[in-house]
């Protein structure tokens, strides 16, 4: 095997006394509910064994409660007796065949817990949970802190190569460390150094119980993000008192659950919190570990050759390829199915108590399910429509042994997410354009561009299947005036960049009129603070000089915007209330700092020089705008299916041309999977 030289740092071993790491990167820790349904640890062996297959340096489980007031929602089993270490060997068997090493996460969430059971250092609510949290008396809080290290005890039983205690995000550890939750007043509360004694002792007690030769990683907060969060002086504190205790690694954690700052949306410049762990580097004499949007090995190498940290943790980069870190190896980078950090189908699924999965592969955490097997009879197989379903679908038959034929009308691959990689904060949706292009190459794929495959030529190629992917266009609206020149669809907009006023309304606020939104709200002779980190941090308002705990400026410091803008519905409520759960959130913070006027129970009446007329819960007016824009849905392209059914060809419809409404590529490319490995 040849290995590259060009992730020297990345591919580095990282000695750790008593044993060696292959490199420096870690799987950190995801929750993919596999480990609260019937049947998912043996899921979970064959999930983790892929990835260290594909030469992972190290994984971290999905939270594993020590109790059962820990526990995020009422299923699951705490690890905290034999029975339930025996189970886990199941994983720990399957990771140690591939030559790799796990740790078990130990996970109390406290507040944030979707039960009745919720406990917390004082008496609370956390604001994402709709249970209220009662105060660990203090038996409690030692048994509590017991109950950690029968954990670790019982995952060294199960043979995990150590532990990940969660200090951050929120959680338990850190609802004592912090005065916004810790009002106690016995030994666990008051002065700073009383609250950090419980992950002290937690880490000590556990070092005391497993020994020397056992894996501890700290997960610190070192950007909490919150009001009344940790000053710097007081993580670095607690970060020297944690090597002290005994830690192996400290694996950086940033920001609380609750925090109105985006940590890992696509928004995020790639790599943006790797300052933070750079300013803890020389503090401590353990290895560290950056984490956040870190998504390709050139992105990790620099972290690591910038000094940044020691090692680099990217979580849901393997749910997107399991072979990230051996195709980096092997110097194929440009065949990574990149993470774009979208959110939709993995922590938008676990906060739906669905199980995780990855948009742009739709067989993680479904490897017993999904697989790719070469064909035993290749057939030839014609797919019309090079979007995202299209090339799935041609890829993965292609990948198989079937011979494909990829029709695509446009002079470039990538259907609609030619338009999504223009928004500022999705660039990277033109990863996955690029990795589509080389398994083109790869696996043979003979791509038709400025093809219009039509019915005659489908009928006459005697292929054995034809699948259209033909994708959607934008729905029109029946509106008085609306073929007036002010109107302009999203298309004209974001593919064909026709040019746009200072003013606009924009009709319709699904996820189309956000994304048009927010690409008019941005002035685009500055770069996208997505690209810049400092930018991001100023919009987003986080204080990079870490003045005040919690590191939060006074106030966010967006751009302006250059635009006017309005973004209609004609449905009562919220904007964005169908986006989703993870990320809803910031695109309706985004566009309110910009200043996006949001008018809902709107009727839509005409359309002419004076601008675009509506009325409001049945009041009218006059909206003066240069354009207006329709983001009023897709419909399907179906055009031949019909006929070509009625031929008697063997035709199956994906993606948008098969339903068009409340489409997303999540569906698309999961239908196109599905049906391409059967085929």
């Amino acid at each position: 095997m040849t290995v590259s030289t060009k992730y020297p740092k990345l591919l580095e071993p990282l000695d750790l006394g008593f044993t060696t790491l292959k490199n420096r990167t870690l799987m950190g820790s995801m929750h993919t509910m596999l480990e609260d349904i019937p049947n998912g640890l043996e899921r979970l062996a064959v999930f983790y064994a892929e990835r260290a297959r594909g030469q992972v340096g190290l994984i971290v489980t999905g939270g594993i409660a020590p109790n059962i007031e820990g526990r995020a929602i009422p299923l699951g089993d705490p690890m905290d007796n034999e029975e339930e270490a025996e189970k886990h060997r199941i994983i720990t068997e399957a990771v140690h065949k591939e030559d790799g090493k796990i740790c078990m996460q130990i996970l109390h969430v406290g507040r944030y817990g979707y039960t009745e059971n919720n406990v917390s250092s004082s008496e609370t609510k956390a604001p994402i949970s709709p249970f209220p949290a009662r105060e660990l008396s203090g038996e409690e809080v030692e048994k509590t802190i017991e109950d950690y290290v029968t954990a670790a005890k019982m995952a060294q039983h199960a043979n995990y190569d150590g532990v990940e205690i969660m200090g951050s995000e929120g959680y338990l550890i850190n609802q004592f460390i912090v005065t916004k939750i810790n009002r106690r007043t016995d030994k666990w509360g008051g002065p700073y150094e009383n609250r950090i004694q419980f992950p002290l002792e937690i880490i000590k007690r556990t070092r005391a119980a497993v020994g020397e030769n056992f894996i501890i990683i700290y997960r610190l907060s070192m950007l909490d993000l919150v009001k009344g969060g940790s000053t710097w002086e007081e993580v670095v504190h607690l970060a020297k008192e944690v090597e002290k205790a005994g830690a192996t690694i400290i694996n950086t954690g940033i920001g609380w659950h609750e925090a109105r700052v985006p940590t890992i949306g696509t928004i995020v410049p790639k790599g943006g919190f790797a300052w933070v762990t750079k300013k803890m580097m020389g503090e401590v004499n353990i290895p560290l570990i950056a984490t956040n949007r870190i998504n390709m090995p050139d992105v990790a190498e620099k972290i690591l050759a910038d000094g940044c940290a020691d090692m680099v943790s990217m979580a849901r980069p393997f749910l997107a390829d399991p072979e990230l870190v051996l195709k980096a190896k092997e110097g194929r980078a440009e065949e990574i199915n990149t993470c774009i950090a979208c959110n939709q189908a993995c922590l938008d699924h676990t906060f739906t108590m669905q199980v995780c999965s990855c948009i742009v592969n739709p067989r993680a955490c479904h490897e017993t399910e999904l697989n790719y097997t070469k064909t035993e009879t290749a057939k030839t197989i014609a797919v019309v429509g090079a979007g995202p379903a299209g090339l799935e679908a041609a890829t993965i038959a292609a990948r198989r042994g079937h011979t494909v034929h990829l029709y695509e009308a446009e002079s470039e691959i990538g259907g609609q997410f030619n338009m999504a990689k223009v928004i500022p904060g999705k660039e990277e949706y033109a990863h996955t354009i690029r990795y589509y292009n080389v398994m083109i190459k790869k696996y043979g794929v003979n791509l038709h561009l400025n093809t219009k495959a039509d019915l005659q030529k489908l009928k006459e190629g005697n292929f054995d299947e034809i699948i259209l992917a033909t994708g959607v266009k934008p729905r029109k609206v029946n509106i008085e005036g609306i073929d007036h020149s002010k109107v302009l669809d999203y298309a004209d907009v974001l593919y064909h960049k026709k040019p746009v006023g200072k003013s606009v309304a924009i009709i319709g606020a699904g996820g189309i009129g956000f994304d048009m939104a927010e690409y008019l709200a941005h002035d685009m002779s500055h770069e996208s603070i997505s690209l810049n980190v400092e930018n991001y941090m100023k919009e987003w308002g986080v204080d990079m000089k870490y003045t005040e705990g919690g590191s939060l400026a006074e106030s966010p410091k967006p751009l302006p915007s250059p635009r006017e803008i309005f973004l209609l519905k004609r449905s009562e409520g919220k904007h964005g209330k169908d986006l989703g759960k993870t990320t809803g959130w910031i695109h309706r913070a985004s566009l309110a700092m910009k200043k996006v006027k949001m008018l809902a129970e709107v009727q839509y009446q005409k359309v002419d020089d004076d601008g675009l007329h509506i009325s409001v819960a049945g009041k009218p007016q006059t909206l003066a705008v240069d354009n207006v824009i329709v983001c009023a849905g897709q419909e399907p392209f179906r055009a031949m299916y019909e006929e070509l059914k009625a031929d008697g060809q063997s035709v199956h419809l994906i993606g948008g041309s098969n339903i068009a409404k409340k489409l997303d590529a999540k569906k698309a490319i999961k239908e196109a999977s599905h049906l391409a490995a059967k085929l």
